[in-house]
Formats: C-alpha cells, sequence, structure tokens
C-alpha cells in the first residue's frame, strides 16, 4: 500500500474511533428517549424491538473501541430485555424500574468513560507508510451493521495480510456473493434485515463446497450455537472479538501459506540416473538439489538445508560409506535422514552402511512410486521431529539456538555472494507491565500477534526466530542498512496500531528494535552483539523506536 493510501486508511480509522466518542452521549439520549416512550404509552412490541436492536449495537461495538464497561453494561441490559421478547408479555412496574435502573447506570458509566479515555482518542494519530508487501491470505466478507465496528474490526483484520469487503445488510452481502466467492465470511448473527445464520443456509446449500463462516454476536446460548453451526459456522465469537483468536481461526480456515516442499539433496556420480531421480521427486512436489562430485557436497548442504539426502554408496573420490560419517560431524545435519541408493545387494554391506549413519537403503533399479513413498515417508518424519526440535512451542517460530545456527549460515552465504545481510533484535515494550495488568494469558496472546504479523509482513527468504521471552530476532538476507531500517520502522508502526484485548478492556502496545548489517560487522558473533547495543539504545531513548548500529535512529 503506497503512502497516501496508508495515510488514508490510518485517517478513516482515527476519524472513526473520534466519531464513536463524539456520537455515543446522543446515541445513549436517543436510547433514554424511545425507553421513556416505552414507559408512557405502555408496552410496543416494535418499539421495543427498536429499543433492543441500539443496546445490542452498543453490546457489540463498546469494547471494540476501548470502553468496555460500556459494552458490559449495554450486554446486561440487552439480555434483560431479550427475555421480555421472547416471551412477548408486557413489562411490570417492577421490571420497568429494573431497566430504567440499568439505563441511569449505562449513562453514568458512559460519561466516566468518556472522559477517561478522552485524552487517548485525543492522541491517535497517522502514521508512516508500510512499504513492505504484505502476504496475500486472502478474501474476507465481514457482515456487521454497527459501520463503525465494522470498520474497527476490517482495520484489524487487515494488519494480518487480508482483505476485507464491507457489508451492513445481508442483501448487499447477497449482491456480492453472486460476483465473487469470498475465502471465508465473518458474520453478526442478527443483522436488521434478517438472521444471519437463517440467511446462509440456502447459499451454502447452493455450494459444492460450504464458504467458511465465523459468526459473531452478544449472545451465548446454546440456540443460537446450534443455528451458527447449522449454517456451516466454523467458529462463533461473543463481542467483544478477541482479534487474535479470530485471526488465528482465518489462518487455518483460509489456508495462510502453502506448505514447504520437501527438500531432497541427490548425490550420485551418475548424472543421468540422477536427473531421472529428481525428476520422479519433483513430480510428485519435491525440491530437489543434484549433485555429481561427491567432495563438492558441502556447500549444496549447506545451502539447501535437504529434509532427506538420497545418496549412492559406491563414487568415485569418496564412498557413501565415508560421506556419511563426514555429514554426521556436522551437528545440525545429524538428524537429517541419509538414504542409500544403489546397487549392492549384499545385506551384510547394506547393514554396515546404515550402522555408518544411514536411515535406509534402496536398491537400485527401484520403480518411480516406490522410490517416492520411500523418500516422502523417511522426510515426513524427519521434518516433524526437526519441526520439534527447532520451533518455539508458542509462536512456531525458530528458537533461539536454530536461529543462531541460521544467522551464522546466513553470514557465510553473505560472505560468499559478497552481499548485505541485516539482522535485528525486538523486544516487546514493558511486557512485564503486560503480565502484571492482564495475566500471562493476554500476554502470551501479544506475543503471538507480533510473531504472526512478522510472518506476514517479511519475505519467505527472510528468518525469524523468538529469542525467549518477549525478545524475537529477524535476520534479513540481500538487504542492505537503509532498506532494512524502513522495514523493521514499518513492521513497528504496524505493531502499534494492533488492538489487543483483556477481559476489561482494549490496549495497544509497542516494541524497540535494534539493527546490525553484514559487512560492517563481519561475524555473527559480532552481528548480535551490535544489534543488541542497538536495541539497548533503542530502549534507553525513550522505546517505541528503532535504531541501527551504524547511529541512525528511528524515531515515532
Amino acid at each position: 500500500m503506497d503512502k497516501a493510501k496508508r495515510a488514508k486508511a490510518l485517517a478513516k480509522m482515527q476519524a472513526a474511533r473520534r466519531k464513536y466518542a463524539e456520537q455515543l452521549p446522543d446515541k445513549i439520549t436517543q436510547m433514554e428517549q424511545v425507553w421513556a416512550e416505552l414507559c408512557q404509552h405502555g408496552w410496543d412490541e416494535e418499539s421495543l424491538r427498536t429499543f433492543h436492536r441500539m443496546v445490542h449495537t452498543l453490546a457489540g461495538s463498546g469494547a471494540t473501541f476501548g470502553l468496555a464497561e460500556v459494552g458490559a453494561q449495554a450486554r446486561e441490559l440487552e439480555l434483560m430485555l431479550k427475555s421480555q421478547l421472547d416471551g412477548k408479555s408486557s413489562l411490570d412496574s417492577e421490571q420497568q424500574q429494573t431497566i430504567t435502573v440499568a439505563m441511569a447506570e449505562l449513562r453514568r458509566i458512559v460519561t466516566c468513560s468518556l472522559e477517561q479515555g478522552q485524552e487517548r482518542y485525543a492522541e491517535l494519530a497517522a502514521s508512516a507508510s508500510l512499504g513492505h508487501a504484505m502476504v496475500n491470505s486472502g478474501v474476507i466478507y465481514l457482515v456487521e451493521d454497527d459501520e463503525q465496528l465494522a470498520e474497527e474490526l476490517a482495520s484489524q483484520i487487515t494488519h494480518y495480510g487480508y482483505r476485507v469487503e464491507l457489508f451492513i445488510t445481508l442483501a448487499a452481502f447477497n449482491d456480492a456473493l453472486e460476483r465473487r466467492r469470498p475465502d471465508a465470511v465473518i458474520m453478526d448473527i442478527q443483522m436488521p434485515d434478517g438472521d444471519g445464520a437463517e440467511a446462509l443456509l440456502p447459499i451454502q446449500a447452493a455450494q459444492e463446497v460450504a464458504i467458511p463462516v465465523l459468526f459473531m454476536t452478544v449472545h451465548n446460548d446454546l440456540v443460537a450455537r446450534l443455528k451458527a453451526v447449522a449454517a456451516g459456522g466454523r467458529a462463533y465469537y461473543t463481542k467483544p472479538v478477541i482479534i487474535t483468536e479470530l485471526i488465528d481461526t482465518l489462518d487455518e480456515l483460509v489456508g495462510g501459506d502453502e506448505e514447504e516442499p520437501y527438500r531432497i539433496l541427490i548425490v550420485d556420480d551418475s548424472r543421468s540416473l540422477a536427473l531421472q531421480y529428481a525428476l520422479f521427486l519433483q513430480k510428485a512436489g519435491m525440491a530437489t538439489e543434484v549433485v555429481t562430485d561427491p567432495m563438492a557436497l558441502m556447500a549444496p548442504l549447506e545451502e539447501f538445508r535437504p529434509d532427506l539426502i538420497l545418496m549412492d554408496l559406491y563414487m568415485p573420490g569418496c564412498s557413501g560409506f565415508d560421506l556419511a560419517k563426514v555429514i554426521r560431524q556436522r551437528a545440525q545435519f545429524v538428524s537429517v535422514p541419509i538414504v542409500f541408493l544403489s546397487g549392492e545387494s549384499d545385506l551384510d554391506k547394506q547393514l554396515a552402511a546404515l550402522s555408518l549413519g544411514g536411515d535406509d537403503f534402496l536398491t537400485k533399479p527401484i520403480k518411480a512410486n516406490h522410490l517416492v513413498l520411500s523418500v516422502t515417508s523417511r522426510a515426513k518424519r524427519s521434518r516433524i521431529l526437526r519441526e520439534y526440535m527447532i520451533r518455539d512451542g508458542l509462536t512456531g517460530l525458530y528458537n533461539h539456538t536454530q536461529t543462531e545456527v541460521q544467522l551464522e549460515v546466513e553470514v557465510e552465504r553473505a560472505r560468499r555472494r559478497d552481499m548485505p545481510l541485516t539482522f535485528a533484535m525486538v523486544d516487546i515494550d514493558k511486557f512485564k507491565n503486560v503480565n502484571d495488568t492482564y495475566g500471562h494469558p493476554v500476554g502470551d496472546r501479544v506475543i503471538k500477534s507480533l510473531s504472526r504479523l512478522l510472518k506476514q509482513r517479511l519475505r519467505k527468504t527472510d528468518f525469524i526466530g523468538r529469542f525467549g521471552g518477549e525478545e524475537f530476532a529477524i535476520i534479513l538476507p540481500e538487504t542492505d542498512i537503509e532498506v532494512a531500517a524502513s522495514i523493521l520502522n514499518q513492521l513497528r508502526i504496524a505493531f502499534s496500531e494492533l488492538q489487543h484485548q483483556s477481559k476489561e478492556t482494549s490496549f495497544q502496545v509497542t516494541f524497540s528494535c535494534g539493527g546490525a548489517v553484514y559487512p560492517a560487522s563481519l561475524d555473527g558473533t559480532s552481528l548480535k552483539h551490535a544489534a543488541d547495543e542497538a536495541l539497548y539504545a533503542a530502549k534507553r531513548g525513550g522505546r517505541n523506536q528503532v535504531v541501527m548500529a551504524s547511529g541512525q535512529h528511528i524515531n515515532p
């Protein structure tokens, strides 16, 4: 998104928040007027439904705009009204008095909340552009009649790389479906022009494959949930929606990135055979690299990072036996399966090959489907086990150890190619306060939201790791200091704009970042040290900023 469009979008979001706060007292006044008429002129079902709709809208939007107490009080009031609508009975004087008291409390909470939140709304400002390309994760149709709430949700979802189209009526949503099928639908189950779940039934029946639907509502009863399931609902959220939970579900349903193909390194001195094996495996969706000179194995091994090595046993200059020993001497390749593929039929020699570091032995000639099945099975198990060893359990990012290993690999690659490389460290500001104030589960969601933002915004060739706690590491190959500084600052701005929810309220968090570049720092150790020093400079400088080791400061 270019600078002008980004500025326009941010200004629109800021204006929507300010407008919500400014209009809220008038909305409460309108609700009080409708309620006063109901009390004066007796029970009227249509007027009661109008009043219920106004309360329902407020219950759904309050916490999203940082007014959690307003939303909570409106939800209590909405439940009182719903029981009357369901029973279709007149309100007696005691019930009227209860609702009148609840309305007075709602007015008090609105007044107090706006006074407390006035300064925060005034400080909302547009930020610099985000020029780094986002991952296009799919088109989402958002169906919500509260326009301000819809725009706020759309803004938050867009931060994670999705494209959102808004609809405030079921009629407009139906018209859009005739033009294009979305990747997923997020819908308020109760719309002004009909029941969202009921409206979806004929739509889903006409689909060859049901559209994934995520429902959101203030209702948490079993009847509403069953209606949502019948309409193809894959998730059900009560308002205010916790955005990170919604994004988790979207990522699962819409798919995000496809699984990376298995990487198979083929080592065979017969080029024609090696290329034939490569063709078999490529047709099965795997990525291959062929090495015909065993003495030239080490560089491809480092760069290709195979999930499995398919290797001949007898080759000129170096046997498969000896080559397996050398590979196993390297710590990062100890767990990579080595499958020998040879014409050797002597069982003792086959077992000897396995004892020296091999994981399986296939005999030439071999059928294509047998080769594919054997390699797929081994590579799949290898990747699963490797992921457990090198990934962080909470975020799915690479762990501290693997990040340091990869940094050394990338520095060596940058040295060979004579290309720049940037290493950056990111630390969430005042994260202990988040845990102390909102609890560790909320803190974990903040960590996950940052990890997801990094994965969405950075390239597939970039490397992201969690160093521990609230600290992250980013490796940007072939990226000089000016470009890196811009990218890192874009990430800082995007993260600062995300809304995080607790049970009580919504809040925002920032991070500080320090970066260093190769070849100004000559190895991985010096890069880490320089980036760490820059990070602490950012912290000392007031947080929420990017500092490069060159001394370049990028402030909010």
